[in-house]
C-alpha cells in the first residue's frame, strides 16, 4: 500500500506561482492558466512517492534535505517531513542557488 503525504504550499511558493503566471500572461493568458493547472498537477503528484526526486545538489553540499522536481523551465523545491510534503519555492531552473537562497528556504520551512 502506498503512503499518501499531506501536501502544503508555502506563501513564498504561492507568490512564485503567481509571479510566473503573471509573467506568462503578459504574452498569452491561456498559456498562463495552463501553466498553473500543470503546476497544480505536478505539485499534487508529490503526495505519492515524493522521495523519488533527488536532493537539490547545492543543498546536498550543505547537508540539507531539500529536494526538487523539474517542471519545464522551473524547479519545484520541496521538503519531506514525516508524512508531510511542503513546497517551499518555485524557481527558474537556470537560477543559481547561493547561501542567501538557502537561508530563505530555512525560514520558509520553519513558517
Amino acid at each position: 500500500m502506498t503512503t499518501t503525504y499531506q501536501l502544503e504550499v508555502s506563501r513564498e511558493a504561492e507568490n512564485d506561482v503567481r509571479k510566473i503566471h503573471n509573467y506568462i500572461a503578459r504574452d498569452k493568458k491561456s498559456a498562463a492558466a495552463n501553466w498553473v493547472r500543470n503546476f497544480q498537477r505536478k505539485a499534487q503528484s508529490l503526495s505519492y512517492l515524493p522521495l523519488r526526486y533527488e536532493v537539490v545538489p547545492e543543498a546536498d553540499a550543505i547537508d540539507r534535505p531539500w529536494r526538487h522536481l523539474g517542471f519545464g523551465a522551473y524547479r519545484i523545491i520541496y521538503r519531506v517531513d514525516g508524512n508531510r510534503v511542503r513546497i517551499l519555492r518555485v524557481i527558474h531552473g537556470a537560477r543559481l542557488l547561493d547561501r542567501t537562497f538557502f537561508e530563505s528556504l530555512e525560514q520558509a520551512s520553519n513558517d
